[in-house]
């Protein structure tokens, strides 16, 4: 088995955890309600972002900040920099408020 494998059945061990799973639950319904709690502050950045988009606005959308979890469909739409004083904020795939603390192994 090379290391590569060892490493990725070590995680799915670890991921499989129902201790794991629990906190992973934990986590992301936390990430929603502080989403949800934050949204009448950051409801203007998700409408310019998604106005840059829908426009193809490059500069606006070069200064968004570059943190998303893009394998959990969020980007934040809030400007770079804004991470010293608040959290990542943006929805997800299907629209619910989300805010998070770091970005993912993708970015």
């Amino acid at each position: 088995m090379s290391p590569w494998e060892k490493w990725e059945t070590a995680a799915k061990a670890i991921l499989a955890d129902p201790a794991i799973a629990r906190l992973r639950d934990q986590i992301d319904q936390e990430e929603h309600r502080l989403g949800a709690e934050l949204r009448s502050s950051f409801q203007a950045w998700q409408e310019r972002y998604d106005a840059a988009v829908r426009d193809g606005d490059l500069e606006a959308l070069a200064r968004v900040c570059p943190a998303k979890h893009g394998q959990w469909g969020r980007i934040c739409v809030l400007e770079t920099g804004h991470d010293t004083t608040a959290p990542h904020w943006g929805t997800t795939r299907d629209g619910q408020c989300v805010a998070w603390l770091g970005t993912a192994p993708d970015d």
